[in-house]
Formats: structure tokens, C-alpha cells, sequence
């Protein structure tokens, strides 16, 4: 075995450092992560809102408003579920 003291030593290719992709990889994940969110961004685009949304909206204010008839006995029952029963004062 000869040692030659002005050789100069063999380092591996540099894919073989795990620095390197530490410091390269992150960077490249939130590259393609960007990427994936464009292609999603420009396929599936944003309902547009209706012209009408504001008539919309009262109406359906006025339907909450006025429940039908068939739904009372459910409201009354809710609204007694949700208090307490109160005691009747001794006489």
C-alpha cells in the first residue's frame, strides 16, 4: 500500500450527501405543492355568486319567519325541551 501524501482524496457525488437533499428537498416539495395548487385553482373554479342573492335571502327569511302549520307542535315542543319547568308558587 502506497501513501502518497499529495493525492488528494475521492469525495462520493454530491446525490450521495444527505445534507444536500435536506437543504434541496424542502424548497422542491413546496415547488410542486405550488404547482399541484395551480392545477387545482385552474380546474375547479369558483361557483359565481347569483345576481339575485339578495331577494334570495329575504325570502328565505321570510319562510323562516312564518314555519308552516305542520311544524308548530315541533317548535313548541323544542321551546319546551329548552326551558326549564317552573315550580307553582305555594299557596
Amino acid at each position: 500500500m502506497s501513501t502518497n501524501p499529495e493525492a488528494k482524496p475521492v469525495s462520493p457525488p454530491w446525490w450521495k450527501f444527505g445534507y444536500m437533499w435536506l437543504v434541496v428537498g424542502g424548497p422542491a416539495i413546496v415547488v410542486v405543492a405550488g404547482f399541484v395548487t395551480l392545477w387545482l385553482a385552474i380546474r375547479t373554479p369558483d361557483p359565481v355568486v347569483a345576481n339575485d342573492y339578495y331577494r334570495r335571502g329575504v325570502e328565505i327569511n321570510k319562510t323562516l319567519e312564518n314555519p308552516d302549520a305542520s311544524l308548530v307542535p315541533a317548535l313548541k315542543g323544542r321551546n319546551h325541551a329548552a326551558t326549564p319547568a317552573q315550580d307553582k308558587p305555594a299557596q
